[in-house]
């Protein structure tokens, strides 16, 4: 929908300088997703960390000529004084009233939601309001493949439910929307009030409370209570009755809304869940409601699936969906797959697979996804995109949207499947193939009568073009085990540590070693789009290659080489160093290369005793540091020994004194800020004193918690698949130098992973396990260098079932003390042959 930029301007109660025309559809908060400029208003939203007004150059640039502003931004661009983003390459932004709009208030982020709120005031239709501490994404999507043949649904995109994400979902609205479905995410007291203004659902479903977000709230029910405002004013609410905790919430919350609590326990319940039957890979559910029984199978037997699955039939019978609908379509639920996987293809190929569901929104922030992916590749951009279904808009109108977006991200080829986007073929101008269907899209790349190579290629299709055989056939086949790297739990841990910090702090996070196993690029690619100040490898070739790839962030080399010192000025990689004889080396090179102020990071001993200046060396180190130019002190640094631990808190106490006292000492003699920095991750935690300028996140940005190891958001998982399950007599054994001696009649799987892969030697022989359909299986015999062998007597199994070695249900930490080590090394021992595939969630 579109809006008058007076119109704007009056519902946000802005005060407006400018008089450009202009009529809004899009509304930005992040720079890097630009689409269409001329139709977008920009919100300069700020944080503790940034501050969006800084990014107003570049989409001027860029074409934006809208803006929402603070006064005090405002006053800065009016006078010249905003620092930009772009400092090398942009000018100064100037007050230029005649070509620009600017929109000013008090607080840009409750403009927005102010925006949001109105534009949802325009609409009368049935809005779910999902929230809870899990599942609510899950039931959203659900929610959408039960509902959406009938009704053209508008849902939040990906997991965008927070006070910035309401507002972009909500405005999403337009006059094609039957139903709405948007989740709301809080993390402290007060958020709600806020989303529940902007969503206005008329339906409200709790998931489930847990302690997720738990950090900022008194107690659980003070949580729940927050999460119970988003249904003020809902028809009805709909939540599980058997949960004691939330049944109480209920009550106390006072909500006038008619109440669908569903039991598998009391009959008197407005839906009572009469039987829940496992089976070995289904569920099979009946129900009662308005005294009628019905019986449904869902694809799920985890308990997190069923009770997702009675939140979605309790929205769908309140819908009046027909129960042989409901039966129908329960039966085919996809599970919410991993979005945006990067698979390696054939030909040089890089996929990014995203078959996952198929609308405007989600195209848009996969096309987003793949051009920052491709900008360092060199590789040709390619959409495979098949019919966009269920929209509510005419095919035109839907596919000059589509060409709109495909040309704003710099798309070279489309490769279109299904009548309707093939009937508008004319609306792309660039290279094309249409297909009617997928499997002659297949048939024809089996031919080889369309080569795709050196391409990343973006495959986004509705479920019923079946894009997963496509996927099939484009992927290139290489080892079955993988490293799943969850992207968004790392982002997730990123937020967590930044969240201790005060918002001047900067931060260096730690990709060496391959980002502990994880993969550096992906890695330090994310981070780099979440802006952190710093990252760190061990030497420089791991530098280089990150720059080669793109990554344009400050880098740290913490273990630096003297042959390596020509590859760190060529790739403006930041050495650390820790001695005389490696300063004046890279001194006297810096010199002979006619290079000056290059920045490097002082590393002092404290107590580590590993690598660093004494602190004694401190007059002879500034004297030394003075009488050249060829380098810079741009930090100085120490290692915590021990701030893991609370025994060693005294330990800990003192070398943090002694950094200060040393640190100030170097600081005091250049005129120069010289950033300071010792807290690594449990540092962060433990010891938010000693924060100085900046921090160190490690493991802790990988998921281990360094203090108690335990798991937070889990990045990593370590999986492969059973090769071959044979019977083996009891009294035989099992691997080489017969090691694994049977005691019983046994069922013997193999897996394709070994110690090559990073699956240590001493877990075999019954002192480790790992997951076979979420059950335990000991390692038997001697791990091979390719392949183990695992004991599934007891487990209902087959060949090509997945086998998590350690992950989301397995613990790392589960491994790491059966080695008798610490997480970090599990973590690192990945074999670069495992392959690495990437998500978000």
């Amino acid at each position: 929908m579109s809006y008058s930029i007076e119109s704007i301007t009056e519902s946000i109660g802005a005060r407006r300088v400018g008089n450009v025309p202009a009529t809004i559809d899009w509304l930005l908060t992040d720079s890097r997703s630009l689409n269409f400029p001329e139709e977008t208003l920009f919100f300069a939203l700020t944080t503790k960390r940034n501050d969006g007004a800084r990014y107003i150059a570049d989409l001027y640039a860029r074409g934006v000529r809208n803006f929402v502003l603070s006064e005090e931004s405002f006053r800065l661009i009016e006078h010249g004084e905003l620092k930009i983003d772009n400092d090398a390459q942009q000018p100064a932004i100037h007050f230029q009233s005649s070509t620009v709009n600017y929109l000013i208030v008090s607080n840009p982020l409750k403009a927005l939601q102010k925006l949001a709120e109105q534009h949802r005031n325009r609409f009368q239709i049935p809005v779910i309001g999902i929230t809870g501490s899990n599942g609510k994404t899950v039931v959203k999507e659900w929610l959408h493949q039960l509902l959406s043949p009938e009704r053209a649904i508008i849902r939040s995109p990906r997991s965008y439910n927070s006070q910035i994400g309401v507002p972009l979902s909500v405005w999403q609205m337009n006059e094609q929307s039957e139903l709405a479905i948007f989740e709301a995410g809080i993390s402290e007291p007060g958020e709600m009030r806020a989303l529940q203004n902007i969503i206005k659902p008329t339906i409200g479903i709790l998931t489930n409370i847990g302690g997720a977000h738990q950090e900022n709230f008194f107690s659980l029910q003070e949580k729940c209570m927050e999460k119970l405002m988003l249904f003020k004013n809902c028809d009805v609410v709909i939540y599980n009755g058997d949960d004691e905790f939330v049944s109480n919430c209920v009550a106390k919350s006072m909500l006038s809304a008619r109440e669908i609590a569903w039991s598998r326990k009391d009959m008197e319940r407005p839906l009572y869940i009469s039987k829940v039957e496992k089976q070995d890979d289904c569920t099979v559910i009946s129900y009662r409601y308005l005294d009628m029984d019905n019986t449904f199978t869902l694809p799920f037997i985890d308990d997190a699936s069923i009770e997702n699955s009675l939140n979605c039939l309790a929205a769908c019978l309140y819908l009046m969906l027909p129960a042989e609908r409901i039966t129908e379509r329960m039966a085919k639920l996809e599970p919410i797959a991993m979005r945006l996987e990067v698979k390696e293809g054939k030909n040089n190929c890089l996929l990014i697979n995203d078959s996952y569901n198929s609308d405007l929104g989600s195209l848009d922030i996969a096309l987003d996804f793949l051009y920052r992916r491709s900008q360092s590749k060199g590789l040709r951009r390619t959409l495979i995109l098949s019919d966009i279904l269920e929209t509510g808009q005419n095919t035109p109108t839907l596919y000059r949207q589509v060409a709109q977006l495909v040309n704003s991200r710099g798309i070279e080829r489309i490769i279109g499947v299904g009548n309707e986007i093939s009937s508008c073929a004319a609306r792309f101008n660039i290279e094309k193939t249409f297909y009617p269907d997928t499997a002659a899209l297949i048939r024809t790349i089996q031919r080889g009568e369309l080569r795709l190579e050196n391409e990343i290629i973006l495959i986004k299709g509705a479920r019923k073009f079946g894009f997963d055989s496509l996927t099939e056939v484009l992927e290139k086949k290489v080892h079955e085990t993988i490293l799943e790297v969850n992207l968004g739990a790392m982002i997730a841990n990123l937020n967590y540590y930044r969240g201790k910090l005060k918002p001047e702090t900067k931060m260096v996070c730690m990709v060496k070693a391959s980002a502990y196993g994880a993969g550096s690029y992906e890695i330090a690619k994310t981070l780099q789009e979440h802006h952190v100040d710093y990252l760190a490898v061990a030497v420089a070739d791991e530098g280089s290659e990150l720059r080669k790839a793109g990554i344009t962030a400050n880098i740290i080399i913490m273990n630096p080489e003297m042959t390596a010192f020509k590859t760190m000025f060529d790739y403006k990689l930041e050495p650390e160093v820790y001695s005389f004889h490696l300063l004046d080396a890279l001194i006297k090179e810096a010199e002979k290369e006619g290079i000056t102020n290059f920045p490097i990071h002082i590393k002092l001993d404290t107590g580590m005793h590993r690598l660093g200046f004494a602190l004694e060396d401190m007059p002879r180190l500034i004297e030394r540091l003075k009488g050249q130019n060829a380098v810079i002190a741009r930090s100085v640094f120490s290692h915590l020994v021990g701030s893991d631990s609370q025994q060693f808190d005294s330990f800990t106490r003192r070398q943090i004194e002694m950094f200060e006292k040393a640190s100030m000492e170097l600081q005091g003699a250049f005129p120069h800020k010289i950033l300071r920095h010792i807290c690594n991750s449990a540092g962060i935690e433990r010891f938010p004193g000693a924060q100085f300028d900046m921090v160190r996140l490690g493991i802790g940005l990988y998921g281990v918690n360094p203090i108690d190891n335990s798991i937070m958001n889990n990045v990593s998982t370590l999986k492969t698949t059973i090769l071959q399950i044979r019977d083996v007599p009891e009294e035989d054994t099992v691997g080489y130098s017969r090691k694994g001696h049977l005691t019983r009649p046994s069922r013997i799987a193999a897996l394709p992973i070994g110690y090559a892969d990073g699956l240590n030697r001493h877990l075999g022989n019954g002192h480790a396990y790992c997951l076979v359909n979420g059950q335990r299986a000991v390692y038997v015999g001697n791990i091979c260098m390719d392949v183990c062998m695992i004991d599934v007597t007891d487990i209902d199994c087959k060949e090509g079932d997945s086998v998590e070695i350690f992950g989301n249900h397995l613990p790392i930490t589960v491994l790491s003390d059966a080695l008798a080590t610490i997480p970090y090394e599990v973590l690192t021992s990945v074999s670069t042959r495992v392959k690495r595939v990437y998500y978000q969630d």
